[in-house]
């Protein structure tokens, strides 16, 4: 195992909950950095997944299958946390697969670890709610934007909170992400330019 440098995802874990320093850096020490090359996938659907994921470089996306292809429901970049909810809070396999989309550095912790680090930390497992909390209202807004939103407004959206995403992700993607097709997107971008 690698040391951990960490940067990216230790300010990640400071804007989330503060933690004190000596929480912080056990924290930091049940990392482990791994790194995996462009169209590696990290997290299986269908399989129950032992690890939760910290993207420190690089880009990755959840997508689902369905019968009309895949799906994009999620982009991460670094700093982002990946993982299966379904596997961490209820040990069954997820709904989702996540595809690292440019060679990345990740670190992992096994959940084992991370639900021991909450059972024995309360700063730790403050964190832990801070993070949950955050990820249900992001799925919340996701929701919302997706039944009240156009896709000229969803778009925008993109392109103001996330547009380096717009820069190193291919456009099916993003047309899937957004719920509309290539074509439609390539109009959308045509008109917001």
């Amino acid at each position: 195992m690698k040391p951990c440098k960490l940067t990216v995802i230790s300010n990640k874990i400071d804007e989330i909950f503060f933690l004190p320093p000596a929480e912080k850096n056990l924290f930091l020490s049940r990392f482990e950095r791994i790194e995996v090359q462009k169209g590696a996938i990290v997290v299986s659907a269908e399989k129950i997944e032992r690890y939760v994921y910290f993207i420190e470089e690089g880009i990755a996306r959840a997508f689902r299958d369905t019968e009309k292809g895949q799906r994009t429901i999620w982009f991460g970049e670094a700093g982002s946390i990946m993982l299966s909810f379904l596997s961490f809070f209820k040990n069954q396999a997820g709904y989702e697969s996540i595809e690292v989309l440019e060679d990345s550095v990740l670190y992992r912790i096994s959940s084992h670890n991370l639900q021991d680090l909450y059972s024995q930390h309360i700063n730790i497992a403050n964190w832990g709610r801070k993070f949950v909390e955050q990820e249900l209202l992001l799925t919340e807004q996701r929701f919302m934007d997706l039944q009240f939103k156009t896709a000229t407004e969803r778009y925008q959206d993109l392109m103001k909170h996330s547009s380096t995403i717009l820069q190193r992700v291919q456009l099916g993607y993003i047309a899937s992400y957004l719920g509309i097709t290539q074509v439609s997107l390539s109009r959308i971008r045509a008109a917001t330019k």
